[in-house]
């Protein structure tokens, strides 16, 4: 059940960090970046939620189970 869930953590972290890659490219993170130096805001949850999602999904994934 776990690695299920990790496996779906995994796959929804790495979508959401290509979307975030995405939108960092896009004309509202390029006017963002040329007045505040830093992209929207929605780009850098998106980066992170991916990132934290998908390093929990593959702890979950690839952890030894403890049973033997």
């Amino acid at each position: 059940m776990n690695k299920g869930i990790g496996i779906a953590l995994l796959v929804v972290g790495v979508a959401l960090i290509v979307y975030g890659c995405n939108a960092s490219d896009s004309a509202a993170s390029s006017v963002s970046r040329a007045f505040t130096g830093s992209p929207t805001n929605k780009t850098l949850w998106l980066l992170l939620g991916g990132a934290a999602s998908a390093i929990v999904g593959a702890v979950m994934t690839f952890r030894p189970s403890g049973k033997i």
